[in-house]
Formats: structure tokens, sequence, C-alpha cells
């Protein structure tokens, strides 16, 4: 059965969604990508085996920039370490990200045939779907969704009904679509997106192929 995608209303103060092909600057994307929408959509809700799949991103602000510098670390400390000197092993680096956003994503949840919970419970997509739209009105997450880095909060809602597309259609390039998790290794699948009267549209081949369901 076929169902219309769920909506969940976002918005901040900060948004960063790294183009991979920066490797030491931070250079944000104009609008989220689909895996950071997950990302989001799993903070407030996500249940095994559930999968959610974004179909669309609505761009409700205008899209504007904001540029700091920001002390990072560049190594990462392991348990078999004595430790990590934050003075010796800083490094500045510079960050265009996005201010003041907003945006609705719509996304459909998928369920393998046979589903179950782990009480061994069969599971439908009307009960995740339910649960969804439950948690979103009563502002319940798992943990605090975020706009690329935890640092940059994620406020979220159900949509009003009077929110408007920006009237902006521009190409935004090759962008991450997602991870394809493989039994030998994990692949990064990209595609090239488009933002039309304010809306990213994201391919849905990419859900039907094997390795990733």
């Amino acid at each position: 059965m076929q169902y219309p995608p769920v909506e969940v209303k976002v918005w901040g103060d900060f948004a960063l969604f790294t183009r991979p092909e920066q490797k030491i600057e931070r250079v944000s994307y104009e609008v989220p990508t689909p895996s950071a929408a997950r990302g989001i959509l799993e903070a407030i809700f996500w249940h095994r085996p559930m999968q959610w799949r974004i179909r669309e991103i609505v761009v409700l602000k205008p899209i504007r920039h904001f540029s700091i510098l920001r002390n990072e670390v560049k190594s990462r400390m392991s348990e078999r370490s004595d430790g990590l000197s934050i003075t010796d092993d800083r490094s500045q680096r510079h960050t265009l990200g996005l201010r003041d956003v907003s945006y609705i994503i719509r996304a459909d949840i998928w369920l393998p045939p046979g589903a179950v919970d782990r009480d061994g419970i069969p599971v439908t997509v009307e009960k995740y779907r339910a649960q969804f739209r439950r948690r979103v009105s009563q502002g319940k997450s798992f943990h605090r969704p975020y706009f690329g880095c935890r640092e940059f909060a994620a406020n979220f809602a159900v949509p009003d009904g009077t929110e408007t597309p920006i009237m902006l259609t521009d190409h935004l390039g090759r962008m991450l679509l997602d991870i394809a998790f493989g039994s030998k290794e994990n692949k990064p699948e990209f595609f090239e997106a488009q933002l039309k009267d304010g809306v990213l549209r994201v391919p849905q081949d990419f859900y039907e192929r094997e390795n990733h369901v």
C-alpha cells in the first residue's frame, strides 16, 4: 500500500552540511543532504528494522551563510593512548555554514516483509507512521536533532500548512545521498542535486537497490 510521505518542519540558527570534496576547510551544501535529513528523523523516531527513505526537502527560508574560525584537534584519541594534548594538537579551520535555516522534510517509512519488533511482535508501516507523528506533535526525541554538527541544534514541529518554499531553482552539484551498506564494504552514493522552486527531490532508485535494503 502506498502512503503519502510523513512531514516534519525543522529549523534552527545555524547549520553545516559539509561538502566531502573540501578536505580541510568546512564548506556547507546550500541545503541538507538526504543523509543529514535521515539523521534528524532517526533522532526523533527509529526502530529496527524500519528504514527512513527521504523523498523531498523543502527550503523555507533564503539561503544565508556565515563564516567563522574554529579550533579543532587533528587526531582522534584512542583507548590505548595516554590522552590527547589539545594545545599541541590544535588546528584552526575555517567554516562556511548556513544561518537562520528552516526546512520541511518529507519521507517514507520502509519495512521488510514480515517485519517484527524486538519482542517478535509483527509491526506495520501504519503503526510507525502514527508513532512518528505523535512524537513530533509532543516534541519528543531520542536525542536532540542537529544540523550537521551537534552544536547546531535543530527544533522540530508539525507543519502548520502555511509554509511556502523559496522560489529558487539552482544546480547544487554532486551531493551525498547516503551510504550503501554492503557485506564487504560501505559505499557512499552521490547524485546530481537540483533545487527546483525551493524543493530538493531525492532519486528513489537508490533505495530500491538490493545492497541497500
